[in-house]
């Protein structure tokens, strides 16, 4: 491969990736209904992930939980190397600077964000 088709398959790849997760159009080749389809099943498993990591956060806001989680993805696409644990407290920092959650009383900021206390598993 020469470097101006790299670089071309590179852009191309940046396309596709903005579609998918930072809310780009379709690349010029592609199946917009099939990027669409891939782009909601990605949301969803981001959505999915972060209600694992934060249930606390899901259940105080409900049924406002998705619409809410849609609106921060779409403003805040993950970046590259983040973790989910990250993105998880990112979302329930938002929420908080937004009103839609209480203050966190227990746990630890770091660089502006809130993390949870670390998960410890009941005796059995």
């Amino acid at each position: 491969m020469t470097g101006p088709q790299r670089e071309r398959l590179g852009a191309a790849q940046a396309e596709l990736l903005r579609a998918l997760l930072a809310d780009g159009a379709a690349p010029a080749g592609f199946d917009e209904r099939m990027v669409r389809a891939e782009k909601r099943a990605l949301l969803n498993k981001r959505r999915g992930i972060v209600g694992s990591l934060r249930p606390d956060v899901a259940a105080e806001l409900g049924e406002r939980f998705r619409p809410l989680f849609d609106e921060y993805a779409a403003g805040n696409p993950r970046r590259a190397g983040s973790r989910f644990r990250e993105d998880a407290a990112a979302f329930a920092a938002w929420a908080v600077e937004r009103g839609e959650l209480e203050p966190p009383r227990q746990g630890t900021w770091f660089p502006g964000k809130w993390f949870p206390k670390p998960w410890r598993r009941r005796a059995t």
